[in-house]
C-alpha cells in the first residue's frame, strides 16, 4: 500500500488524476476534481472545492468555504480569506452552457485576499498584493498594492510582509517590520 505524504480528511473527496504535494492538508468536507496539481504544505479549510484542471502553487493557504473554478491559476504562498469567491465566467446564464469561455484568472505569489472578497474572471492579482476583505476586484492588481471597496480600488502599498508603505520623497520606503527596502517608480513598486 502506497503511503501518503499528505493529508486527506475522512470526509473530503479526491477524484482521480490529481497531485497532491508532500505536507498538503485537505480538511472535511472539501472535494479535489480530476487533473488539478496542489503543490507542498499547502491548506485547504472546511468546504473548499477545487475545481478540475487548476494548478495551485506551494504553500497555499485557503480558508473554509471556498471554490477554486477552472481556469484560475494561483502561484506560490497565496492567502484565500474565509467564504472569498472566483468566478470564471463573463456572462454566465443557467440555460447557456460556456465551459469554453472560462476567462484565466492569475492570483501570483505572495499575494492575500481578505475574507468574503470577490474576484471578477480575467485578472491578474499582483505578487504580495492585499486585497481588503469584502472588495470587490474587477480589474488587475499591480505587484505590492493594497486595494479595497465595492469596485475595488488602490488605497496605497504593502511590503512583502502586508505592512502598509510609507514612501519618502525620493520613493524609497522601509518596511518596519523586517526592514526590507522599496523602490516607488512610474506607479511601479520594486524590492531593493
Amino acid at each position: 500500500m502506497e503511503q501518503k505524504n499528505y493529508f486527506v480528511h475522512e470526509t473530503a473527496i479526491v477524484d482521480e488524476n490529481v497531485t497532491i504535494g508532500e505536507g498538503t492538508k485537505i480538511w472535511c468536507f472539501s472535494h479535489i476534481l480530476k487533473n488539478t496539481v496542489i503543490g507542498k504544505k499547502c491548506i485547504f479549510g472546511q468546504n473548499c472545492v477545487v475545481g478540475a484542471n487548476v494548478t495551485i502553487g506551494n504553500g497555499v493557504k485557503a480558508q473554509n468555504n471556498i471554490s477554486i473554478y477552472e481556469g484560475v491559476e494561483i502561484e506560490d504562498d497565496v492567502f484565500l480569506g474565509p467564504s472569498m469567491v472566483f468566478t470564471n465566467v463573463i456572462n454566465p446564464r443557467a440555460f447557456i452552457e460556456r465551459k469554453t469561455e472560462y476567462k484565466k484568472t492569475l492570483m501570483k505569489k505572495g499575494c492575500s485576499v481578505g475574507a468574503n472578497a470577490t474576484i471578477v474572471c480575467g485578472v491578474t492579482v499582483g505578487m504580495y498584493s492585499f486585497i481588503g476583505a469584502g472588495s470587490l476586484i474587477t480589474k488587475d492588481v499591480p505587484d505590492f498594492a493594497l486595494v479595497y471597496g465595492i469596485p475595488a480600488r488602490q488605497h496605497g502599498w504593502v511590503g512583502m510582509s502586508g505592512n502598509r508603505l510609507n514612501f519618502d520623497e525620493s520613493g524609497i520606503a522601509v518596511d518596519p517590520s523586517d526592514g526590507r527596502k522599496y523602490s516607488l517608480k512610474n506607479s511601479t513598486v520594486s524590492v531593493i
